[in-house]
């Protein structure tokens, strides 16, 4: 299974916003969910539609999109001021 089976972006869903498919559950709110030590279960309990499989692609999605990040560090001046 990847993220690409159960994540979907759509320009007319939150405004193409990642969204769980056949959901309008955006993926930033289940990595936010679970960044609040919200448990897996409690998720599940609150949002009876999702799946453990939906969880593991917000996460994978999100690893993905690290990893995919680009960093490129520079140094400010602090002349002038």
């Amino acid at each position: 299974m990847t993220w690409r089976e159960r994540i979907i972006i759509d320009p007319a869903v939150l405004a193409g916003k990642p969204v769980i498919k056949g959901t309008r559950l955006a993926v930033e709110l289940i990595i936010d969910l679970l960044a609040r030590d919200w448990s897996e279960s409690e998720i599940l309990r609150n949002y009876p539609g999702l799946t453990h499989e939906d969880i593991q692609a917000c996460l994978s999605y999100a690893s993905d999109l690290l990893r995919a990040e680009k960093v490129y560090p520079f140094e400010i001046s602090q002349e002038g001021a």
